[in-house]
């Protein structure tokens, strides 16, 4: 006949674990036949013969000194069963625990079979030593319920590695051991334990000054080559791949690849030792250092992520030398990296499209920049000609001018020196005549006097007159000669003058021409400066034609005509084909 147990709802699982079966039509659970019934001891009716020859447990536990004093005990009656025993401890452990505890614990290893799930549990010291260890399971109705709300509100699920607060009820059995059966687990403990790992490894970082080392880096202006930090075959490195690939194919920017674990035991020193590695190797191959390092992986539980968590990780991202971009997890998740990290983005995708949008904004302002340069030189040019052909005729206006007044002043002083000359001439001419008159007379009076008083006296009267006269004509040529002297010596300077005027206003006009001509050449050699090798550079190309001119339109092209298309690296030959109507 079976023995039938007397359990609460809440106590089924337990009994089930020790081996009961289930009664459909009785609607109890019952010992089944050839099983020991001391383990189920708490259930048993008080008038079972199991309780009635079961130990207490204190005695079951007395030294064996004490027990070989009875002398009237014969040897096969000595000691007891190990079930009896073990039934004895489960017992106690029973009683000593009928309600549960609350435990803080780690999980090692987790299990799951027919909805019970099934862990190892370990205490662990700061330097990962396990110092306790037991097995626990939580049935399926209670796994049912209590789980769904711890992952619900941790946005963790219970895997090895997570820290939980539990609610356990240490059990005993014959069989198999000493077990914790889990009837709770608090939420907030775990997320207080991921929380508070962060805080101290932010606390520890700003001690340091490490913190924000990485946040106070320029971010890049542009991007050419990129750093990418990504679990292999990640699907969040399948989506950053694929629009990074399209920039790659174009030339736009390369990306090189790192791979590591990103979860589980020792991924953030496998995270940090692949980082470092493809850091000491990127000189050689890319010169620089990358404008940008990107570490991604896709969304998971909290508890995954927890692994970035890492106070050497994140140092490692603090002294980085150039930008990190984080994009770990979805826009719930949140680690350390993210806070230390140069820009945190929610996703990888949205990492590659920052960085698309940065470099499409950069080739816009340079398009723009070019076309505004273009736009510039083309006015600086034609200003330019204006100005050499506004102040070629400035020069050359201001050269008639001044060849006009030069001119001018000659034809004026010539005038004024013959004016001057002929006034001069008048008066020696008028002043002869005086000068001849008064000779006259005084000699017509000598000689009248002469004839008066002595007729000898004539021959002297007309050789004095007539070296007087000597005298008078010589005088007058004396003064026309030096009137005439001046006169020619004044047309000299004057001409001597207008050479050097005409000389100077030439050597002015072929300065200023000059001038005009090296600020054109200045202006020519800075448009050229501006010609279309770095828009070659930035990944795009040229098409000229047979004659080597660019072509800047597809209606200027005729069909199978012979086309030249000219990169950063060299030019190849090509031919069009029937041109597609837009």
């Amino acid at each position: 006949m079976p023995t039938y147990l007397t359990t609460t709802y809440q106590e089924r699982e337990q009994a089930k674990a020790l081996g009961a079966r289930w009664d459909g039509g009785a609607k109890r659970w019952y010992v089944p036949d050839g099983l020991d019934p001391a383990p189920f001891a708490k259930w048993l009716p008080s008038d079972h013969p199991a309780l009635v020859d079961l130990p207490s447990p204190l005695s079951s536990a007395l030294p064996a000194t004490q027990a070989a004093q009875s002398s009237s005990v014969t040897l096969a009656d000595k000691g007891m069963s190990l079930s009896s025993l073990l039934a004895g401890v489960a017992q106690a452990v029973a009683q000593a625990y009928e309600a549960g505890v609350w435990a803080k614990v780690e999980v090692t290893k987790i299990d799951s079979r027919r909805g019970h799930v099934y862990l190892e549990l370990a205490e662990r010291t700061g330097e990962g030593v396990a110092i306790a260890q037991a097995r626990a399971m939580i049935w399926a109705t209670t796994a049912n319920k209590i789980i769904p709300v711890f992952e619900r509100v941790t946005g963790s699920v219970l895997t090895a590695g997570i820290k939980l607060l539990v609610r356990a009820k240490p059990t005993f059995h014959a069989q198999y051991g000493f077990s914790l059966v889990i009837e709770e687990i608090d939420p907030e403990f775990t997320l207080g334990e991921l929380e508070a790992r962060k805080r101290e490894i932010r606390a520890r970082l700003q001690r340091e000054g490490l913190f924000d080392l990485n946040r106070r880096l320029t971010p890049p202006w542009d991007f050419n080559q990129v750093l990418v930090v990504a679990p292999q075959g990640a699907a969040g490195l399948g989506d950053f791949d694929a629009e990074a690939r399209r920039l790659q194919e174009f030339g736009v920017c390369a990306f090189e690849y790192a791979h590591s674990r990103f979860q589980g035991e020792g991924a953030a020193f496998e995270i940090r030792a692949s980082l470092l590695k493809a850091l000491a190797s990127w000189p050689r191959q890319w010169g620089d250092a990358p404008d940008a390092i990107v570490i991604i992986r896709g969304g998971g539980a909290v508890n995954d992520l927890a692994w970035l968590n890492d106070y050497d990780l994140a140092r490692c991202v603090c002294e980085a030398p150039a930008p990190v971009f984080a994009g770990i997890g979805h826009e719930r998740d949140s680690t350390i990296l993210d806070e230390v990290a140069n820009r945190s983005f929610d996703t990888p995708s949205k990492v590659i499209h920052g960085i698309e949008q940065t470099i499409r904004q950069r080739t816009s302002e340079t398009k723009a920049s070019f076309e505004m340069v273009s736009q510039l030189a083309e006015r600086t040019l034609h200003l330019a000609r204006s100005a050499v052909a506004q102040r070629d005729t400035e020069v050359n206006s201001g050269a008639q001018r001044t060849l006009g007044a030069a001119r001018d002043s000659v034809t004026s002083l010539t005038a004024e020196v013959r004016l001057s000359a002929l006034q001069t001439v008048r008066g020696a001419a008028e002043t002869t005549r005086e000068a001849l008159h008064e000779v006259k007379h005084e000699a017509r009076s000598q000689l009248a006097q002469a004839k008066e008083t002595l007729p000898t006296l004539l021959t002297e009267v007309r050789i004095e007159a007539h070296q007087a006269l000597e005298e008078a004509r010589g005088a007058s040529r004396t003064n026309f000669e030096a009137v005439r002297e001046r006169g020619g010596r004044q047309v000299r300077d004057t001409d001597a003058s207008l050479e050097r005027t005409l000389a100077d206003v030439g050597r002015d006009a072929k300065r200023k021409i000059e001038a005009a001509r090296v600020e054109s050449e200045a202006f020519l050699r800075e448009i050229a400066g501006q010609g279309p090798q770095k828009t070659l550079n930035r990944g795009f190309a040229i098409v000229k034609n047979a004659d080597g001119k660019a072509v800047t339109s597809a209606s200027h092209l005729d069909e199978d005509e012979r086309i030249e298309i000219q990169f950063r690296d060299g030019s190849v030959p090509a031919q069009t084909r029937a041109r597609k109507q837009s």
